[in-house]
Parts: C-alpha cells; structure tokens; sequence
C-alpha cells in the first residue's frame, strides 16, 4: 500500500487528493495546523477513527515553518509521495502579511525538500514531491503562458512561489529528487473557501436570495482567469509522479474569461440582474493587477494524458447550486 503525506490537507486541493488518493488505494497522511477551532470540515467525510482496523487516513499535527516537526514526520510516515499543498494563498490578502505568506509559501518548501534529501541519503528510501505552483508567478506576462513562459510575479504570494518553483528545481538538479512544479491555473469547486472572489460571488447570490445581503462588493471586475474544476485537477498532481522522469508542467483549460463574465453568468443563472446587486470597493483592488492569464496546456495533453473536462458555466452552476442549498434554497438550486 503506497504512502502519501499531504500538506493542507484540510484544503480545497487536499480535500480532493485525499479523496482521489483513497480510491487508488494509497494510506493517506494529512498535516494539519493547531487551532483552537478545528478546520476539518472538508475532509469530516472521509475522517476514519484510527482506533478502527485498516484505517487509511490519519492526520498530523505540523506546521510549514516548523521544520523540525516535518522532518518528524516524514521521517515517522517514511511516505513514498509528498504533495506540498499548504500555503497563505490569498492572493489580496498576502500584500497584507507579506512575512507570513513568503515564510509558510516560499521556505516551506524549502524546509520540506531540505528533510527530504536527508531522509533520502539516511534511509535509501525515495520520495516523489509534488510542489503546489500557481499561475500567479506569471503575472504581467502575456497569455498564453506554457512551462516556457518567463515569470513576472506581481504580489507576495506570487514572489513567494517563484522562490518554491525555483527552489523544487534546483533540488531536482542539485540532489537528483523526484521533485516536480505543478503550475497550476485557478481551479475553483464547491469547496471553496469563502473569501475568494469565485465563491464570494455565488455564496453572495444564495445570502442576497436569502435576504441576510442586499449587496455584494468586489474588486475589480476585469481580471481574467482560466478557471477549471478543483477535482479534475488533482489527479493531474497525482499524474505527474507517476512519470518515469520528473518534469514541471502547466495545468489549466486554455480559456480566459473575465471576473464581470463570471459575475454575469451566476446572476443570470439564478435569475437576477447583476447590476442591482454589485458595488465596487477600492479596499479589494490589489496595489500591483495580474490582467490576464491563460494556460498553454499542450505538454499535459501529450506527456500526462491529461486535459479539463468541466466547462466555465458548468463549473459556476456546480457551485452556485451548492451555495443556494446549503442556504436552504433546494427549490431554487433544483432550477439550476
């Protein structure tokens, strides 16, 4: 039975992956962070009792800045895969803890590939990594953008994973690991979290159905993105190590649309008019826009077999329907 360590399991990706990875037959570790409130709720569903025999999903108290307890872990798990997934990924959010984000996106990774060559020379035992790299590192790049593509990030958090890209490669080359950049575009489901902007919009539709909002505010509006469904793409993660060599590679749809069109097709969807509900917040901008992203995925199709299904209506029907009935509003979300 194969072993897998996860970090931000409790994560809209880590989520899916441990999901996906269950069905494959892999035992499951999952790092989680202490708290005074426990941030399980995405993975309640699969939590398995590890009182119970056979059990296949244990989960770990850890920390991306502490890296005496990684190396703990991996040295106690001895994982035949590691997917780093945990981050500050908020994108706004890191031009407000610039530290933070670059300590837990940028040296974590660093920390985690660091313990994995250790344990590697001390133990002959190989570990494949899989680095969470995102779209981000792009920035004021023009569209499309391939694994070719050079990068021009335009925030704390892109800054911090160009320094994770680079460093997963060094690694690679430096100390012959199995570690590969997934570059990943936006990919959104119903797991969401709530303060990003795909999510803001159509839980924001289900409380203004609901009566709690009468507005809901946003940023700027013509951003594009490529935005795929979250649970295609962790299996290309899982893809990628199970390639003879390791290689970084672009995941996405190869289609751009723009925050308004999304904005747009929700509302029409639910059956309202977007203009008389949306305000514009300045606080939402960020200081330095990424306008336009777009995936080449020509190298994922041929070497991983691997492209998006869902299309960009479907995938903000999935969510918005989601939000209508966990607000109480079946009737409207069956209408959808």
């Amino acid at each position: 039975m194969p072993k897998a360590l996860i970090t931000g399991v409790t994560g809209q990706d880590g989520s899916y992956l441990t999901e996906f990875l269950l069905s494959k037959g892999y035992e499951v570790h999952g790092i989680i962070r202490r708290a005074s409130t426990l941030n399980t709720s995405r993975i309640d569903h699969i939590y398995q009792d590890p009182h119970e025999k056979n059990y296949r999903l244990a989960l770990h108290f850890g920390d991306l800045s502490d890296a005496n307890t990684i190396r703990k872990l991996i040295y106690k798990v001895q994982p035949e895969e590691i997917y780093n997934l945990g981050a500050q990924s908020h994108v706004r959010v890191s031009f407000d803890i610039p530290e933070y984000t670059a300590n837990i996106a940028g040296l974590g990774t660093l920390r985690l590939l660091e313990a994995i060559k250790d344990y590697e020379e001390d133990t002959n035992h190989k570990v494949k990594f899989y680095q969470a790299s995102s779209s981000e590192m792009f920035g004021a790049t023009p569209p499309p953008q391939s694994e070719a593509t050079p990068f021009y990030p335009r925030s704390p958090y892109a800054c911090a994973k160009v320094f994770a890209y680079h460093t997963t490669r060094n690694y690679r080359e430096a100390h012959n690991l199995f570690a590969v950049n997934g570059i990943l575009f936006n990919h959104e489901s119903e797991r969401r979290g709530e303060t990003f902007v795909t999510k803001k919009i159509t839980r924001g539709i289900a409380r203004i159905l609901t009566g709690i909002d009468k507005k809901l505010y946003l940023g700027n509006l013509n951003a594009k993105r490529d935005w795929g469904y979250a649970p295609e793409y962790v299996e290309a993660m899982w893809k990628m190590l199970q390639q003879p060599t390791p290689e970084d590679y672009v995941i996405g749809t190869g289609e751009s649309h723009s925050v308004k069109e999304f904005v747009e097709t929700a509302f029409e969807l639910a059956g309202l008019n977007w203009r008389d509900y949306i305000e514009i917040d300045p606080k939402y901008y960020r200081p330095t826009e990424v306008e336009s992203l777009v995936a080449d995925t020509k190298k994922a199709k041929e070497k991983l077999g691997w492209e998006a299904k869902t299309k960009f209506k479907d995938l903000i029907a999935r969510m918005l329907k989601h939000d209508l009935e966990s607000h109480g509003l079946k009737e409207k979300a069956s209408q959808i």
